[in-house]
């Protein structure tokens, strides 16, 4: 079966490819998240998202009102796929803002929240840049046993405690933070409240974490006595659960198309490669990028299932956890595959200037360094099996 688009979504693929030609350096290609680490780099992503928000593609599938377009979820898609393969900086300002931060607010925020942050996510501009404050040392997966507390004292909550693997805590200027309002809850979902944290904030401290790629991207925050003005708790207080598993649905749904576009990219890169370098003439080098081939559009079929179901407003509960656990297999996939093809030019290290010696720009290296946390991230593969057993197998609870 063949999956067509219409004019409309048409059209936009090809005026964002017309913005890649303008705005995008020639050759231009992001990894995973490098953009967070280097000030240059970074600085370059906020200027392209500062111009993707002035064509409006930076939130267009929120409703006008709130700054969107109001596109349909299929011109979001093509949007998300076009900007995963060719790169586009900026897409998610940071982590979290546009995807998960901003539809979270419309739907629980109340009206001065949402007048107050869904501008600046919408506008692109460093003021709407998001981190989320979810994992601790000693609860991931386990959520539910976060420690770290607020208390509410007067007009003010007190938060004290600690998360880790803070993507983008060090240039975001707010934070989505998930903390414990009900010590005594009888139920721990019942003992979460989600908060809006300014990242200036007195007692706030922010660590950085290098990872295995040489980059800046994640982050430790401590809180020691930090006051959160109670019109910041978002939702109902003690509700943060639920209202949680709206925003990780959306992380979730959000990853997939991009992931698409990038992994075709990648395999893209990886044939011409090949070809260049007559590598392709061995078959068994041939016969894997056809596997990856395979599993590629069938991911991408996948999506466009999810996808449909959305927009037809069926329920979707285990999809996008499917689509996220398929595709961090499928990094692993690429990243053996390609580094097996480079064989000692990809164990050089990504960040070398020596062209001469650096293959496909050094991505194939910084994918085999990054898949084992991108499975991680969003919650672990196990953790979606899990819903995929229940939800979509039917599968009793063991």
């Amino acid at each position: 079966m063949e999956f067509l688009f219409g004019e409309k979504e048409e059209a936009l693929r090809r005026e964002i490819r017309e913005f890649v030609k303008q705005e995008l350096p020639p050759g231009w290609s992001r990894g995973m998240l490098e953009e967070e680490s280097r000030d240059a780099d970074w600085q370059f992503s906020m200027s392209i998202s500062k111009k993707l928000a002035q064509k409006g593609w930076l939130t267009m599938y929120w409703p006008k009102e709130y700054g969107g377009m109001g596109a349909s979820i299929w011109e979001h898609l093509v949007f998300r796929e076009e900007a995963g393969y060719w790169g586009i900086p900026g897409v998610t300002m940071g982590v979290g803002g546009v995807d998960w931060v901003g539809p979270s607010l419309i739907a629980y925020g109340t009206e001065e929240q949402k007048k107050k942050h869904l501008p600046l996510i919408a506008s692109g501009e460093a003021d709407g840049v998001w981190c989320t404050g979810y994992s601790e040392p000693n609860a991931g997966s386990d959520f539910v046993n976060i420690r770290t507390k607020a208390v509410r004292n007067g007009d003010d909550y007190v938060v004290n405690g600690q998360k880790i693997w803070t993507s983008a805590a060090h240039r975001a200027r707010w934070m989505w933070l998930a903390a414990v309002t009900d010590p005594q809850a009888q139920k721990k979902h019942r003992a979460i409240s989600i908060f809006m944290v300014d990242m200036k904030s007195k007692g706030l401290t922010v660590n950085p974490i290098i990872n295995y790629a040489g980059y800046h991207i994640f982050n430790e925050v401590f809180f020691d006595e930090v006051k959160v003005p109670v019109e910041n708790l978002v939702g109902e207080e003690n509700n943060g659960w639920y209202q949680l598993m709206s925003s990780l649905a959306h992380e979730r749904g959000s990853i997939a198309p991009g992931a698409v576009g990038l992994n075709r990219r990648i395999l893209d890169e990886l044939v011409q490669y090949a070809k260049e370098t007559g590598l392709i003439k061995n078959p068994e080098i041939r016969h894997k990028l056809a596997d990856r081939a395979i599993e590629i559009e069938s991911q991408k079929v996948l999506v466009y299932q999810t996808t449909w179901k959305m927009s037809k407003g069926l329920p979707v509960v285990y999809e996008p956890c499917r689509d996220k656990v398929l595709n961090d297999w499928i990094f692993e996939r690429l990243a053996f595959t390609g580094m097996e093809i480079l064989g000692p030019y990809g164990q050089l290290d990504p960040k070398t200037r020596d062209a001469k010696w650096k293959k496909l720009r050094g991505s194939i290296e910084v994918l085999y360094w990054m898949f084992p946390g991108v499975a991680i991230a969003a919650g672990t593969d196990e953790i979606q099996k899990n819903i995929i057993a229940l939800f979509g197998l039917q599968l009793p609870r063991s």
